[in-house]
């Protein structure tokens, strides 16, 4: 797997267990706000923060998508 692919797996698993929820919840959200796009695109730039940060970030995301 790519280093990209990994990292997006550590991200699904840092943001299911920081919202308690199942993994079909979090891949879904993932899917509805296509997140998994904003992780690989963002990669050198996410993968040198901590997991809180990237929670924030991805919560920030949700966000600004369901404004639009």
């Amino acid at each position: 797997m790519s280093k990209e692919g990994n990292f997006l797996i550590f991200c699904i698993e840092q943001y299911r267990t920081a919202k308690n929820l199942t993994g079909k919840q979090v891949i879904s959200l993932f899917k509805q706000y296509k997140i998994s796009e904003y992780i690989v695109s963002c990669f050198e730039a996410l993968h040198t923060t901590g997991a809180s940060y990237i929670i924030e970030d991805i919560d920030l995301y949700i966000e600004a998508r369901q404004a639009v």
